[in-house]
């Protein structure tokens, strides 16, 4: 990445957060305005966010993403063509959940059953017309006989207990239309690549943005003061929420949204197995027929010895405080039902995330509580043409997905360009 000057404290645009939202705030602005001198600081010590690529294996060996990893309506993401531009390759293998995709245990009569559990729970959710908000508990008749299967999937979309969520908000999700893809060498390595011509500072935390003056922000970070005439806020609401940043005059009301939007958690731990072949390859199974608190296991993703193990909501976050031997052996007990007794011998913990405890995120992506879902209009709104925001949280409709929060700042970067 570029070597940084703040040319005397002092830059055209600051942008705060080298997510996925923040980088491509400052890519399109860098399109749009050649001219202006932009940095973008980031807290931690890497360009993703919650796009984290790593290489257990080696250089060389498979990628595994500790983060998003699927390119979620593909045809239409602009990470899909990002990716084909700067040179890696997307993999248009069928998601196991998808049509053509591999499913374990996708012939059995009571998934077929359970599938058709799931699909009726999300058109309620689709054709929601309440005088209000509700949460997505609601939408479960009392006698559902696959009420914890859907339990699992609702948290596994939205990070959080049926109970805590919009059914507003996730009657407006659309990730977009065609498929879900992957970018083979890891979506953090994509996200990390596009940042590489922007000029960035790791390692730098902001805690407060001064917006009292009439020419000049100033960001007061871990690193000294910065001057700016405009500045990116691209955090995620967890960081919003607990004040890690004060803003001067205040801005309540994009506390109190951002507090109403929340992170859920989702994590993911990796086994390896001792046998390469011996699961098949790009394989999705559930851990439980029957129960919410269960993980979902991608069996030997791009072929690798791996399994991807997915926990969501409540779940993930006591796994998580526990530690990654208990995730371990939560996911072999459950791989055991599947496989039988003898597969824990061949099964050893990899790499786990832990999105929760990530000091400079705080979780893995937004949901709305009741009666919340219209605050992402109120975070994203610009505040007097020189302070303005983005992130997955901000977007209506493709929130918790990386596209959606690129999206949010573009759109952040081009109200930069009109204000400037």
């Amino acid at each position: 990445m570029p070597s940084v000057s703040w040319r005397g404290g002092e830059v055209d645009v600051a942008v705060i957060g080298a997510g996925a939202a923040g980088v491509g705030a400052a890519r399109r602005l860098q399109l749009l305005q050649p001219d202006l001198s932009i940095v973008l600081l980031e807290a931690s010590d890497r360009v993703g966010g919650r796009a984290r690529t790593v290489h257990p294996f080696g250089a060389n060996g498979a990628a595994l993403d500790l983060g998003c990893g699927w390119l979620h309506g593909a045809r239409g993401n602009p990470w899909t063509k990002i990716t084909e531009e700067i040179g890696l390759t997307v993999d248009r293998t069928p998601a196991p959940w998808s049509d053509g995709g591999r499913q374990f245990e996708r012939g059995d009569p009571d998934m077929k059953a359970a599938a058709s559990a799931v699909a009726d729970f999300f058109e309620r959710v689709d054709d929601y017309d309440g005088a209000g908000d509700t949460d997505l508990s609601a939408m479960l008749p009392a006698d559902e006989p696959w009420r914890e299967r859907i339990y699992a999937l609702g948290a596994f979309m939205t990070g959080a207990e049926l109970p805590k969520s919009s059914v507003i908000d996730l009657g407006r999700y659309d990730p977009g239309s065609g498929p879900d893809w992957r970018v083979r060498e890891g979506y953090g390595t994509l996200v990390a690549t596009y940042g590489l011509p922007v000029p960035t500072i790791l390692g730098v935390e902001v805690n407060r943005i001064d917006h009292s003056g009439a020419d000049r922000l100033v960001i007061s970070t871990s690193k000294g003061e910065l001057k700016a005439r405009a500045v990116v806020v691209s955090v995620s609401t967890n960081v919003l929420a607990a004040e890690r940043i004060a803003f001067w005059p205040p801005l309540p009301e994009k506390i109190e949204a951002a507090s109403r939007l929340p992170l859920g958690l989702a994590n993911k731990l990796f086994i390896q197995t001792s046998e390469p072949g011996m699961f098949p390859e790009d394989t999705h199974v559930m851990g439980s027929r029957q129960d919410r608190r269960t993980g979902a296991y991608q069996l030997r993703p791009f072929g690798a010895p791996v399994i991807e193990a997915y926990f969501a909501g409540d779940l993930a976050l006591d796994l998580e405080r526990q530690g990654r031997e208990a995730a371990f052996d939560f996911s072999v007990e459950q791989l055991k039902r599947v496989f039988g007794g003898g597969i824990g011998a061949k099964l050893s913990p990899l790499v786990a995330s832990a999105w929760a405890s990530e000091p400079f995120v705080g979780g893995s992506y937004s949901y709305a509580v009741p009666g919340a879902s219209d605050l992402r209009g109120v975070l994203a709104a610009p505040h007097n043409d020189r302070l303005f925001f983005a992130g997955e949280a901000c977007s209506r409709a493709r929130y918790s997905t990386a596209h959606g929060a690129y999206e949010s700042g573009v759109l952040a970067a081009e109200a930069v360009a009109g204000a400037l």
